[in-house]
């Protein structure tokens, strides 16, 4: 392995003054190579053995030979490994964003503040003399994130970048699903991963590369961190419409011109997918390219297949070589079949797939079931907001089937109060019955799709509204009126599996998150949607949102699940 040079600590001045820390891995060379660059509040110095103990034993034990080459010296969570980058002709860097680590300042998430600073860090290591000029990021999750932030900006240095499972609209990919506050991961990473990293925390982990606190060497009081930091779950709760907070933690599809790689994961819903497919769809580049795989929201980054597709694009953006990167077809497609652990890697040129049959699956509440024609008489479902649920199953597909792309829901619904929230989800079983569920990126039993909708936001902009993928606007509440009958369209985050002949679909209805039986929590604590629940006393107070909801179904009245039925090629 050739030499590493290691510099921790490294001041980056920002426009205001305030020094931001960051530690660089580079060549011990005079031959100047670009920057790949992570920002973020995790923390530079909280080695990923330690504070993620449970997710680095997962990984090794299901690939001992994880990382082949490196001694795992200089981990952290959601990066990339020195000891592997570096050999092969880059300088890695990573920055404690402002109020996080080692780096002091008000701490204020994904901010227009911290996309900011973002821009600058970019643009001093692209000015540094062991840089080429080129600066590349890649990370995953919010190190995918805040990339889409920090692109809009358009720092002259930002070359490429791969933004690996990343949300982008924070308000319908993040904090509000379909309106519905997404409480319980904020309450339970915020804490975890951001505020025990707090710039001053006394009781930080340690940085086992300085033998000093990650969060520096000031120790500072609760109170004073809690003035020194925005709160954020508040602002979430108290913020239901979509405003300028949110759009301001957003990126401006317009202004992202470079080029990129989206890595999206199948089973990410809640959070990692949803960001990755409209930067794909929306954004101004017009070099980019969409991977989508399965698995752990971490672990295919990691493996070889995630290296050598990461290495290729960015050796060819950020080092000029000629390995054929601009040939490569635009969407590179995992695609799933039921219990297996095998995914047949299938290259396309546009998402969703032009070639894709829309076909309508209709919800027939008289027969209490999924039919491909139309109900013939009226029907009606009802079922407790709070506790209840509807299973909607189809015929035995005639035919082996692949579904892939996005989907929507069409429902006419009426509720016993003056709003309701619809849970959807969908399912497959086999004909003895098995559910088709995947590893997802955190929940290990992780059903096809799932969408969201607060029937008070159920106003779409129709500008950006498509027949499969409904945008609502969330800048205008309409209340119900109990007992009368609305139309709702409901957005359902994209999947892709490949069902044989005898398979079944199945439509999970609820008014709450989805759940499977409570006997699935011996093997984890998650039971169907993750970490990303929506049980909000506040939020969801059960005097509106515990009521009886009722579905119809009728001639002129239909209600139906609109799916990407994808053809063999001819």
């Amino acid at each position: 392995m050739s030499q590493i040079v290691v510099e921790r600590d490294v001041a980056i001045v920002m426009d205001d003054g305030l020094e931001l820390r960051a530690d660089v891995y580079r060549p011990d060379s005079e031959a100047p190579v670009p920057a790949l660059m992570t920002m973020g509040p995790y923390g530079k110095g909280v080695r990923y053995q330690d504070h993620y103990k449970h997710s680095w034993d997962f990984l090794t034990k299901a690939h001992p030979d994880l990382l082949k080459g490196s001694q795992h010296r200089w981990l952290t969570w959601e990066t990339v490994d020195p000891e592997i980058w570096v050999p092969w002709g880059y300088a890695v860097i990573r920055v404690d964003s402002r109020g996080a680590g080692r780096s002091p300042g008000y701490l204020d998430i994904l901010s227009p503040r911290e996309t900011l600073d973002y821009y600058h860090a970019i643009e001093w290591a692209g000015t540094q003399k062991w840089c080429n000029g080129k600066v590349g990021l890649n990370g995953i999750s919010y190190y995918a994130i805040n990339q889409w932030h920090v692109a809009a900006l358009q720092p002259p240095h930002l070359a490429a970048m791969i933004p690996w499972e990343g949300a982008a609209d924070s308000y319908r990919d993040f904090f509000r699903h379909g309106g519905i506050l997404s409480n319980k991961f904020l309450e339970t990473w915020y804490p975890r991963q951001i505020t025990a990293i707090q710039h001053g925390n006394p009781d930080a982990p340690q940085d086992p590369w300085l033998a000093e606190s990650a969060s520096g060497p000031d120790q500072i009081s609760e109170a004073e961190l809690l003035s020194n930091r925005m709160a954020t779950l508040a602002n979430v709760r108290a913020r239901e419409m979509d405003d300028e907070w949110y759009q301001g933690r957003s990126p401006d599809w317009t202004k992202v011109v470079v080029p990129f790689l989206s890595a999206a994961n199948w089973a990410g819903f809640g959070l990692h997918p949803r960001g990755n497919f409209s930067a794909f769809s929306h954004a101004a580049s017009t070099d980019k390219w969409l991977e989508v795989h399965p698995g752990r929201h971490e672990e295919w980054f990691y493996l070889e297949y995630g290296m050598q597709l990461q290495k290729r694009f960015l050796d060819y953006f950020l080092k000029g070589e000629k390995n054929g990167w601009q040939e490569e077809p635009r969407v590179l497609l995992n695609i799933r079949r039921p219990f297996g652990d095998s995914f047949e890697l299938r290259k396309e040129s546009e998402w969703p797939l032009n070639r894709t049959d829309w076909t309508k699956l209709y919800l027939d509440a008289e027969a209490g079931a999924l039919a491909w024609h139309a109900p013939e008489q009226a029907g009606a479902a009802s079922f407790n907001a709070g506790s209840e649920n509807i299973r909607w199953l189809s015929p035995p597909l005639e035919r082996e089937t692949e579904f892939t792309g996005p989907l929507s829901l069409t429902l006419h619904v009426s509720s016993s109060t003056e709003d309701a929230d619809l849970f959807v989800t969908l399912q497959a079983f086999s004909p003895d019955g098995r559910e088709v569920e995947f590893p997802g990126t955190v929940d290990p039993h992780t059903p096809l799709a799932q969408g969201w909708l607060r029937a008070s936001h159920r106003k779409l902009c129709e500008s950006r509204s498509l027949p499969y993928q409904p945008y609502h606007s969330h800048d205008d509440k309409q209340p119900l009126r109990p007992g009368e009958v609305y139309e709702l369209l409901i957005e359902i985050w994209p999947t892709c599996i490949v069902l044989p002949s005898g398979y079944r679909l199945a439509l999970d209805v609820r008014g709450a998150d989805f759940a499977r039986d409570p006997g699935i929590e011996a093997i984890s604590p998650y039971r169907g949607s993750g970490p990303w629940l929506h049980d909000d006393a506040s939020d969801r107070p059960a005097s509106i949102f515990g009521g009886t909801t009722t579905i119809h179904t009728a001639p002129g009245r239909e209600s139906f699940l609109l799916l990407p039925i994808i053809p063999e090629r001819r």
